[in-house]
């Protein structure tokens, strides 16, 4: 497989995406690009942003919209739309990522397949060091992760235990739960065949698991990439959840309707 489009999605927290981007320009695989999908962000994300694409010879792009609320889905589809690799890996601005990261998503892509794989979470304290100091975590060691869970700064350590055992990895094939763009991956024209994320899901919630759905519908089935490819996800408050419940209706007649597949104000308006 040739080039891999890393599509990050950023809203005004410049702290945590220099500390994924960093993570990112330190993986073994380079042949890949960066899609910065910037949901409105201020000029000092701008500012950073600018800096980091002169910064490492893995191509950045930008993709921008104004600030007019949580449309994370919309500007996702305009960062794909920017992409030139075959293979999409979606992530959000405030994970970092190991340095095999793209190693892991390149062996494990598969045709007719979608992989989410799966999250270490940071404490709300700890998440505050790290960036303040600046601390690469994507270089830390075992070890030291045993020692940061021991003392409760991260959630589990089971994440980095890999699983050996490949049929596993497929007993799932049609479970959309906990496949979420803080770390999934699929082929690109998989993603362009359901037209990408529905823009109807304005505010937080389900907008990524709407897009699993589609891709099952379209036969499209599930290959597990947990206890194989983790993120590090830093802590934040949670965001506005005014749409939760409008958004989860929607969710729910997504389910029982195979027969919808391909979201109406989708990604082929950005084409």
């Amino acid at each position: 497989m040739p080039l891999i489009s890393v599509i990050v999605t950023t809203y005004n927290w410049p702290e945590a995406l220099e500390a994924c981007i960093n993570s990112l320009f330190a993986q073994e695989d380079q042949n890949f690009e960066i899609i910065i999908a910037d949901d409105g962000s201020t000029d000092e994300a701008k500012v950073l942003i600018e800096k980091l694409i002169q910064q490492n010879s893995i191509p950045i792009k930008h993709a921008y919209h104004d600030d007019l609320g949580f449309r994370a889905g919309t500007i996702r589809n305009k960062a794909v739309a920017l992409s030139q690799g075959e293979y999409l890996i979606f992530i959000d601005g405030d994970c970092a990522v190991f340095p095999n990261f793209i190693t892991r998503h390149r062996q494990f892509a598969e045709p007719g397949y979608f992989v989410p794989g799966n999250r270490i979470l940071l404490s709300p304290p700890y998440t505050e060091i790290v960036l303040s100091n600046k601390t690469p975590l994507y270089s830390q060691s075992t070890l030291f992760y045993i020692q940061q869970w021991l003392l409760q700064n991260i959630n589990r350590i089971t994440p980095l235990i890999y699983n050996p055992f490949l049929f596993l990895r497929y007993r799932k094939p049609n479970q959309w739960e906990k496949a979420m763009t803080c770390n999934l991956a699929m082929y690109k024209k998989d993603f362009m065949a359901v037209n990408g994320f529905d823009e109807a899901f304005e505010g937080w919630g389900y907008e990524d698991s709407d897009l699993v759905i589609r891709l099952i519908h379209n036969g499209i089935k599930r290959k597990e990439g947990r206890f194989a490819i983790p993120v590090l996800h830093h802590w934040h408050k949670q965001n506005d959840q005014s749409k939760h419940d409008e958004n989860f209706d929607r969710l729910a007649l997504r389910l029982n309707d195979e027969k919808f597949i391909k979201a109406v104000q989708g990604v082929d308006q950005y084409l």
